[in-house]
């Protein structure tokens, strides 16, 4: 039984941003990218790089690489309930500022109103 509840965050009119992003990208990315999360549900906050990593104010990433393409999965704590998906990226250095505060403000909306911004993702999405 994995040890984190994996939800991810949903979006006031209703789109889940890290599901519309999963479909967007190749499928062997797409399936990397579901492989860490898994690996995240199972592991929690005892995950270490090179898998994810901290980055700031308790946001997190998933670090997934694939034929030289950089993708990075921003996640962020929920207590100890849950574990809170806010969205993907492509990156090409670090991960840009405008996503880290992107994910900041979904996790304070998230935090503020859990019931209104959670989104359970059937296994294997």
């Amino acid at each position: 039984m994995p040890q984190t509840r994996l939800v991810y965050y949903l979006e006031e009119d209703g789109t889940v941003p890290i599901v519309e992003w999963l479909d967007r990208l190749p499928r062997k990315a797409s399936a990397k990218c579901l492989a860490y999360l898994a690996r995240l549900e199972w592991e929690g906050h005892e995950l270490r790089r090179p898998i994810g990593d901290y980055l700031q104010d308790g946001l997190y990433e998933l670090r997934p690489s694939l034929a030289g393409v950089h993708y990075r999965i921003l996640y962020f704590f929920h207590s100890s309930e849950a574990v809170v998906v806010s969205h993907g990226l492509t990156k090409e250095s670090s991960v840009p500022k405008v996503e880290i505060e992107r994910a900041i403000r979904r996790m304070k909306r998230f935090q503020s109103s859990p019931r209104n911004h959670i989104f359970i993702p059937a296994k294997g999405e």
